[in-house]
């Protein structure tokens, strides 16, 4: 599963200041209906259309985490930012998140940020690291029936692998449901 922390899904516009903005939900394919409306040249040349495109065979629309209550064993960030909002919630919607829902499965869940850079082209580069962490992790996950003590145990030996293997700035807590 892939979401989002802000409040609306924000793309890339034709300057800085000029963003195209989505509402979570709104579907992949409306997006990218716009967008080729709007600029096919430069919205295929900045790679958002080859993504949005990939993305509406994935799923339907995007989602936002702080509105999902499925419950994981691991979740995976990709700025501290974002690390922030899973962890602590959003001060400004009042939302609260991992570390203050009131834990009534008592289950563990790691939380993890690879920090990179958001462009293409670094999204590119970084999923390789990402990827890699997701299989580390799911070893002990398919493999232990006591799945969740013994991705704890593990956790910090896949950590350090990760860290030797990629170069990526690593943060990482657990909270609980």
């Amino acid at each position: 599963m892939s979401c989002g922390t802000g409040s609306a899904v924000r793309l890339p516009g034709p300057s800085i200041d000029k963003p195209n903005i989505y509402a979570f939900g709104t579907p992949y394919e409306i997006m990218f209906q716009d967008l080729l409306n709007k600029d096919p040249k430069l919205y295929e040349a900045n790679g958002l259309l080859p993504m949005l495109d990939r993305n509406r065979r994935i799923k339907t629309a995007p989602e936002r985490w702080h509105e999902s209550r499925r419950v994981a064993d691991v979740v995976i960030t990709c700025e501290e930012r974002c690390f922030d909002s899973v962890c602590e919630g959003t001060w400004h919607t009042l939302t609260p998140d991992l570390l203050s829902r009131r834990h009534e499965l008592n289950r563990p869940v790691h939380i993890i940020n690879i920090e990179i850079k958001d462009n293409h082209e670094e999204a590119k580069t970084a999923s390789k690291a990402i990827l890699a962490l997701a299989e580390r992790v799911r070893r002990p996950l398919l493999t232990q029936i006591e799945r969740a003590r013994d991705l704890d145990e593990e956790m910090d030996n896949i950590l350090e692998e990760q860290q030797q293997a990629f170069a990526y700035p690593l943060l990482h807590t657990v909270a609980f449901y």
